[in-house]
C-alpha cells in the first residue's frame, strides 16, 4: 500500500453540532453513524469545519474521543490536531493517537506566518513525537500564509509520517 493509501476515497470534515451553547454529543454520534451508512471512508472531526477555533481544549479532545470511540473501527478517523503552537499540536496529536485515531489532519501554524523552514520544522517535530500518519492542511485563507509546493515536496521526501496534503489555496 502506498503512503496515504489508507485515506483513499471520501474524507468528510464533519461539523460539531451544538444545542443550547453546548456540544450535542448525541447528534455527533448520529452523524458518525450516518456517514458509515452512506459509505464515507474517513471522518475529519474537530477541523475548521468542526469549529475547532471556537472549541476549548477539553471540548476539542472530547469531540475527537467521541467520534473515534463511536466509530469503533467502522470508519477511519483523522481529526484536526493542528495548532499555531508546536507543543500544542504535539499534545493534541498524541491525544488523538491515544484514543485510536487513524491519522491527523494538521493545518499549518496560523497567525504566526512561519517561514517555509518553520513549516517544515513544525511538521517534523510533530512527526518525531507521535507515530501517526499526518495529512498536511494548506489553507492560506485561514492561516495567513501558504505552504509552498517545494516545502510540501521536502516534507514528503523527508518526513515519512506526512502521507498526503489537503490543498485549499483556491
Amino acid at each position: 500500500m502506498s503512503r496515504g493509501a489508507q485515506f483513499a476515497g471520501v474524507t468528510v470534515a464533519i461539523i460539531t453540532p451544538f444545542r443550547d451553547g453546548e456540544i450535542d454529543f448525541v447528534e455527533l454520534k448520529r452523524l458518525v453513524d450516518w456517514h458509515i451508512e452512506q459509505g464515507t471512508n474517513c471522518l475529519a472531526p474537530a477541523g475548521t469545519t468542526g469549529e475547532s477555533p471556537t472549541l476549548s481544549h477539553d471540548e476539542h479532545e472530547r469531540v475527537i474521543a467521541t467520534v473515534t470511540e463511536h466509530a469503533r473501527g467502522r470508519i477511519l478517523v483523522m481529526p484536526g490536531t493542528g495548532s499555531n503552537n508546536t507543543r500544542e499540536a504535539v499534545r493534541l496529536t498524541k491525544f488523538a493517537k491515544a484514543v485510536g485515531a487513524n491519522g491527523a489532519l494538521m493545518v499549518g501554524p496560523y497567525y504566526n506566518k512561519p517561514t517555509q523552514e518553520g513549516y517544515f520544522q513544525h511538521f517534523a517535530a510533530v512527526a518525531d513525537a507521535v507515530d501517526l500518519p499526518i495529512v498536511v492542511y494548506n489553507i492560506p485563507g485561514r492561516t495567513g500564509s501558504n505552504i509552498f509546493p517545494e516545502t510540501i515536496v521536502r516534507m514528503a521526501e523527508n518526513i515519512p509520517a506526512v502521507v498526503a496534503v489537503k490543498e485549499a489555496t483556491g
